[in-house]
């Protein structure tokens, strides 16, 4: 275990941030603490009109944004106060669950805590379904502690969340990989599964995908596609690969989840990818932390 704990406390591709160590300074440590930062600095577009903002389509471009360091960067040249100060809503980076996980895992491995992001979906935003989300998982030094970085004090009160949203129980949020399981054994409907206009058990294809990657700490965009799982189209070897590497996501097998992922071609993130979901349509774009 320490191995693995040691892998989760040092950044990835998209988490480094010690170009910016000079501008962190005050950065708390706790994984709360740090996630009350990060929702100071971030904006979900879903979100927005409940804090009385109004995103524009220039602003929506911050979407795009993959690296920890980018979005530190954007927020500064927003407000260019200390990265501590909350800001007000209109001035933050616009970021969906999947910015406000990686940042706050980046900032929680600058600290040296073991922690990654999650993929998957959570039951707490809509009655009755699953829907496309990303955590945190923490280690305190027994157990991967689960925390939603996305959700302010606003948040829970409109979704109604009691649970504390950074310890979830078991079951509110389920990575993919755990989710395609439930669904092949009958535990759950596939077509609960899904964000928009997009639900079916095909959704939790590519979440599976991402979670792989993001458990190998290279957080991808949620519409970032690529290789056998990722493209939105028949998976190479049917249900059964698929049933293969969702076991291997939630099975705590550190060693097999790095090496199936680092000998793969058809897993591993390549350095050019399908973004589904940009202001052109679905793009080939380079990605620089990769190369």
């Amino acid at each position: 275990m320490s191995d693995e704990i040691d892998f989760y406390a040092e950044p990835g591709p998209m988490t480094g941030l010690a170009e910016l160590d000079d501008l962190l300074a005050g950065m708390p440590s706790d994984p709360a603490a740090v996630a009350a930062v990060v929702q100071g600095l971030v904006v979900h577009p879903f979100w927005a009109a409940s804090y009385d903002v109004e995103v524009t389509p220039e602003r929506e471009g911050e979407l795009q944004t993959r690296a920890a360091s980018g979005m530190l960067e954007r927020i500064l040249e927003i407000d260019g106060r200390p990265l501590t100060e909350p800001r007000e809503p209109r001035s933050r980076f616009v970021g969906n669950c999947r910015h406000f996980s990686t940042l706050t895992v980046a900032l929680l491995r600058r600290a040296h805590v073991p922690s990654r992001a999650r993929c998957g979906f959570a039951g707490y935003f809509e009655t009755g379904k699953w829907v496309d989300h990303w955590v945190v998982e923490h280690w305190d030094g027994s157990r991967w502690v689960m925390l939603d970085a996305q959700l302010d004090e606003l948040q829970r009160r409109v979704v109604g969340l009691t649970a504390d949203s950074t310890d979830l129980p078991p079951g509110m949020f389920l990575p993919a990989g755990d989710a395609w399981r439930r669904c092949r054994a009958g535990q759950e409907n596939g077509d609960s599964f899904g964000i928009l206009d997009m639900w079916g058990q095909w959704f939790i294809v590519g979440n599976i995908a991402r979670d792989l990657a993001a458990l190998n700490k290279v957080e991808m965009l949620p519409w970032d596609g690529w290789g056998d799982l990722g493209r939105m189209g028949d998976t190479p070897g049917g249900d059964a690969y698929v049933d293969e590497v969702a076991a291997l996501t939630v099975s705590n097998d550190h060693p097999a989840i790095r090496q199936r992922y680092e000998t793969s071609d058809g897993l591993r993130v390549p350095a050019r990818v399908t973004a589904f979901y940009t202001p052109a349509g679905p793009t080939e774009v380079d990605i620089p932390e990769l190369l």
